[in-house]
């Protein structure tokens, strides 16, 4: 047993290294490092992707709102404190490798056995100790190496799990400010529309009442009015709730959000194409990614961990201290005590408790490597799958402007038409009504335009580079 013990520890100071495997950082697919399959579309470029996106709207007001959101969300406070923890685990787990230090001391009244008493000392009196113990582990097997490491991962993954929650909070701010915007924009075109069938109502009464239209044509337009009124408050409550979340994540009440940020009426537009960059970019960028390979990272340090315990762990100490019957001679020459000398602890040769805790963390290896694999594929189908969705909102788009477009025409020619007094003012304002309700539907486009943006934006993982800190 001794020539054992004596070889093991001899191999591993030889050897110099920790036990279990070096992290190899995974290689995601060949092919998942190219240009995306949407890249080739209008709308997009090859370009690097920008990591303040937002700014490409060129809005002062959406600018400080994101800077306002980065700085005092609550989520961004949680993730953050999250990091807190882990960075404190990381201290205390580098503390390991410095030698540990206790000092104790007590004191007591008792009573002494008369077989276990030194000749002329009382039965019954006074006892005090202090002593001062050192200890070193020798890490010869690297398990606070491994340990070390294991930590780090997880202060890395938990940094860019903070990444990700920037990536939503920004998303999630600028979207609520299009809402807000573009339901500004819906409600002004509702209006219009209400404000046109009334005067059509109001046309129609007086028809009938002339005895040249049909009460039944009067109730049509009645209701059609009514229902496009009833859209109205539903458009307003749509608005109203944008405020409210932006107010949220920026970290105010609905109280304290800014007026200005409720002023733009009009659906943000960008005025170039979004670039997008490549596969490798994106892999790169995204937070998410990078949290899967960190965590990878920590969970093979925690098979050296385990491995570890297969060797024999060694510690260096030493203890220094005195025991006496009064406080005065506990520091006299006679009451001194020391004690120098290695300890070796190893669990032989039943260790069949180490090896299980081995294969747990091989299997812990397994399922983050899974994982992280994962995480590419579904980085990769979030960006394609935006991309493919913008470029659909672009073609129903244009179709909406074309269609736009031949209401208005239809309305002018109707317009001039009842000035030469071929038709009466009545197809006027049906025109006038298709032209509104185009209108309409070319708003909600645009709705819906600047929400594929912003999926698309955030699929391509930006937003948490060099975070902008507002001055509240």
């Amino acid at each position: 047993m001794k020539q054992l013990l004596l070889a093991s520890i001899s191999a591993l100071a030889l050897s110099a290294c920790a036990a279990g495997p070096d992290f190899v950082a995974p290689v995601a697919p060949p092919k998942a490092a190219g240009q995306f399959i949407g890249s080739a579309n209008p709308g997009v470029s090859t370009a690097q992707a920008d990591d303040r996106w937002w700014q490409l709207y060129r809005d002062p007001t959406l600018d400080q709102l994101v800077a306002d959101a980065l700085a005092a969300n609550t989520d961004i406070r949680v993730a953050v404190a999250r990091l807190d923890k882990a960075r404190a685990s990381l201290r205390g787990v580098r503390s390991d490798r410095l030698p540990q230090a206790t000092i104790g001391a007590t004191s007591g009244y008792g009573r002494t056995p008369d077989g276990q008493r030194l000749p002329g000392t009382a039965s019954e009196g006074e006892s005090y100790d202090v002593g001062l113990s050192v200890a070193y582990e020798v890490d010869l097997a690297g398990r606070v190496r491994r340990n070390i490491e294991a930590a780090r991962g997880d202060v890395r993954a938990a940094d860019a799990d903070a990444d990700a929650v920037r990536v939503a909070v920004v998303a999630a701010t600028t979207r609520a400010y299009v809402d807000a915007a573009s339901s500004a924009e819906r409600l002004g075109v509702a209006k219009h529309i209400v404000e046109l069938l009334d005067k059509s109502a109001t046309l129609t009464g007086k028809r009938v009442e002339a005895g040249r239209a049909a009460k039944l044509d009067q109730v049509r337009i009645t209701t059609l009015r009514d229902q496009r009124a009833a859209l109205v408050p539903a458009i307003e409550a749509q608005r109203q709730a944008a405020l409210f979340r932006l107010a949220t994540l920026t970290g105010r009440t609905p109280q304290e959000l800014p007026e200005i940020a409720a002023a733009r009426t009009d659906t943000p537009h960008l005025d170039q194409p979004i670039p997008v960059g490549d596969g490798q970019a994106l892999l790169a960028r995204r937070p998410d990614v990078r949290a899967a390979e960190q965590r990878l990272a920590a969970a093979t340090a925690r098979i050296g961990v385990a491995t570890a315990e297969l060797y024999p762990r060694i510690s260096l100490g030493g203890s220094i201290g005195s025991s006496s019957a009064s406080i005065g001679d506990l520091f006299t020459g006679g009451a001194l005590r020391f004690l120098v000398g290695p300890l070796i602890s190893w669990s032989f040769p039943n260790q069949e408790a180490a090896r299980s805790r081995i294969a747990g963390a091989e299997a812990d290896s397994r399922e983050a490597l899974a994982s992280f694999d994962g995480t590419v594929l579904q980085a990769l189908e979030e960006t394609e799958t935006a991309l493919s969705a913008y470029q659909g909102e672009l073609r129903r788009r244009a179709a909406l402007q074309a269609a736009r477009d031949g209401a208005e025409a239809a309305a002018r020619i109707t317009r001039a038409r009842q000035r030469e007094g071929q038709i009466d003012f009545l197809e006027v304002l049906d025109a006038e009504r298709t032209f509104a309700d185009a209108d309409a539907d070319l708003a909600a486009a645009d709705a819906r335009i600047a929400s594929a943006q912003i999926d698309l934006f955030r699929s391509l993982g930006g937003g948490w580079q060099r975070p902008v800190i507002a001055a509240r």
